[in-house]
């Protein structure tokens, strides 16, 4: 019996590519370079800086998959481009001019999110449908260039990890169309909650209101249809903070001064926070999460012992891997070794 390779796939903006170093390009099996954008029904990578680092990479580590993501948060277009036969062939027919012109192995699209217009995007109710359709349309033509080049490019999307992503989504079609779906289980809580809580963490713990987490966002996909070996967990390398959060339970499930915005990435909680400077580390066992205190400040994030146990779970339940936000946030590399470590079959 062949040991079974797990997805070990991180995102890196353009600006960073050329600070990934060869020991992490060794680690990782899928690079999804962050962000191509929708242009007039079409992905523009006009903007990017670095995309003559690729050709080097690849050629370097030919084993490595090189993925073209395009959107991210408030990254419009995907709705008028998805909305018409005319748009979505434009968007499918740029997407294979892409895989022509750089050596990137396949698109990811991260489209926040099919439905809703959060982010100051367009949005509208047949997004449900037009986003099944434009992955229709993009799989049959990376298709015909893949029969032409005698090889496979891969289509995969970032998903909201809650209920309205697949209440905004027909999963159970959209899966066919795609190699794999990548979970974005972070920022679970954080930008619009005062109520202090895990943002990246494994398990519901007792006395979370909001009740989401890797498990129950895994099961819910599977639920919508989605097989299993296709979903990818998300991991976060950065984190969330509260302030002004009151003195019980160490800080946790507490509501706080302020919403949890966007707190330091791991190197500087490595460098400051992590017991350090009045800030005590605890560990929530039932979550399987760490998280920071000092008395005011609330601080949720990853670390390797959280990553092992996201590991496990992917192993335990046949998934398909880890994926991870965003490489340049870990400058130990601490993070990605304990994903690839984990993760070895």
């Amino acid at each position: 019996m062949t040991k079974k390779k797990y997805i070990v796939a991180g995102y890196a903006v353009d600006s960073k590519l050329q600070d990934i170093t060869r020991e992490d390009l060794m680690k990782l099996t899928h690079l999804n370079v962050a962000f191509g954008h929708v242009r007039n029904d079409e992905i523009s990578t006009d903007h990017l800086k670095h995309t003559d680092l690729l050709k080097k990479i690849k050629q370097e580590f030919p084993q490595l998959t090189i993925l073209l993501s395009v959107g991210g948060w408030s990254a419009g277009g995907f709705s008028e481009a998805a909305s018409t036969l005319e748009g979505r062939t434009r968007m499918a027919d740029s997407a294979v001019r892409v895989l022509t012109d750089f050596p990137f192995d396949g698109i990811d699209l991260d489209w926040e999110y099919p439905c809703y217009g959060e982010a100051g995007i367009a949005s509208s109710p047949a997004d449900k449908t037009n986003f099944t359709l434009l992955l229709k349309t993009m799989r049959e033509a990376l298709d015909r260039k893949g029969a032409s080049d005698k090889r496979h490019y891969l289509l995969t999307i970032a998903a909201g990890a809650d209920q309205y992503y697949v209440d905004g989504t027909e999963m159970d079609q959209v899966q066919q169309y795609l190699d794999f779906v990548q979970l974005m289980t972070y920022d679970m809580r954080g930008g619009f909650q005062i109520l202090t809580g895990h943002h990246t963490n494994l398990y519901t713990p007792t006395g979370d209101l909001f009740r989401i987490s890797v498990d129950a966002s895994v099961n819910l996909f599977v639920r919508a249809g989605v097989p299993k070996e296709k979903i990818v967990i998300g991991a976060a390398f950065y984190s969330r903070q509260w302030q002004q959060v009151p003195d019980r339970a160490n800080g946790l499930h507490q509501m706080a001064g302020s919403t949890g915005g966007y707190g330091p990435d791991f190197r500087a909680l490595a460098a400051e926070y992590i017991d350090k400077n009045n800030y005590v580390r605890y560990w929530d066992d039932e979550a399987k999460a760490p998280y920071l205190y000092d008395g005011s400040s609330f601080i949720s994030y990853e670390d390797e012992q959280s990553l092992q146990h996201k590991c496990d779970y992917v192993k335990q339940n046949e998934l398909g891997g880890v994926m991870f936000w965003e490489y340049s946030c870990d400058e130990t590399h601490r993070l990605l070794d304990a994903i690839a470590q984990g993760l070895k079959a």
